[in-house]
């Protein structure tokens, strides 16, 4: 797999019936390695090495309603308040970031309320911070450390 903007982790795989997988340790279970599962193993790896953030506030690839339409976020952290703090849109690497991706975020958030949004396809990261007075969110240089 591709190198990805993110500190080097140790990951575990399996290779099984000519398939890859790498172990999530969220869901704990080995998922077949696809590039936007590379970026999102990367990503969780990231918030609780990096930033962090408790195993046990961390959730993965959950369904939600949008506009009558089934979807699933990739990561969400929620505060010790059970509150969503942040919302986290993964990409395969070869996906540019684009507006349709914030709009796809942005619709989530909608339903789901969170304060802080990352948007990654593991080469480029965008951290925002939600105003919700102001119907907007305002870019950051990266998201806050976890501080329980």
């Amino acid at each position: 797999m591709q190198a990805l903007n993110f500190p080097k982790f140790p990951f575990r795989f399996k290779n099984s019936e000519n398939k890859i997988s790498i172990f999530d340790c969220i869901r704990k279970k080995f998922v077949i390695l696809q590039p936007e599962e590379w970026v999102r193993q990367h990503c969780i790896l990231y918030l609780m090495e990096e930033k962090g953030y408790p195993k046990s506030l961390i959730n993965i690839e959950k369904e939600l309603i949008v506009n009558d339409l089934k979807k699933r976020y990739d990561i969400v952290v929620f505060s010790n308040d059970g509150s969503i703090y942040l919302i986290v849109e993964c990409k395969a690497p070869s996906i540019t970031i684009s507006q349709q991706t914030f709009d796809q975020i942005a619709q989530y958030n909608r339903v789901l309320n969170a304060n802080y949004l990352m948007v990654t396809n593991g080469l480029n990261h965008y951290y925002c911070q939600m105003d919700f007075e102001n119907e907007r969110y305002d870019f950051l240089k990266d998201i806050p450390n976890y501080n329980g």
